[in-house]
């Protein structure tokens, strides 16, 4: 072990809907931001303060496609990961930076889409062994 550690656990809601890029050969990214929040109070004031943290997840191939199909803007997800930094020179030779989460895990909690399609899923994905993990239960079924 080389004595560091490069992990973040995250949950929060979609800002906006996966955005899928595919790549000669099949394979796929997706992008989409997640918000996540934290409220706590001034004690100065007495105020109850709320501020919104955003960051930019990518997904890769099955689990980009997965995420694309089924999550919606607004909707709850957790994720795991890792932090990477990149940079790159735009069109007009600009130099740009970003910091992204590497997704290598992920739960869906809520859906838009399972109201509409009337069922209860828990979706869980570990994108690095490419396993899924999806069970679907009919709402009809359930006694409440």
């Amino acid at each position: 072990m080389n004595g560091t550690v490069n992990k973040v656990i995250l949950i929060g809601h979609l800002g906006d809907n996966v955005k899928l890029h595919y790549f000669e050969g099949g394979n796929c990214i997706g992008r989409f931001p997640l918000a996540t929040n934290e409220i706590y109070i001034n004690k100065s004031t007495n105020e109850k303060i709320s501020s919104t943290e955003w960051h930019n997840l990518v997904v890769r191939n099955k689990a980009a496609e997965l995420c694309e199909k089924y999550l919606s803007k607004g909707d709850k997800i957790y994720v795991e990961g890792r932090i990477k930094s990149r940079q790159w020179q735009s069109d007009d030779g600009v130099a740009k930076f970003t910091t992204e989460i590497q997704v290598t895990e992920f739960t869906f909690l809520s859906l838009k889409k399972e109201i509409e399609q009337k069922h209860a899923a828990e979706f869980k994905y570990d994108a690095l062994n490419n396993k899924p993990s999806i069970e679907i239960t009919d709402n009809e079924d359930l006694p409440y």
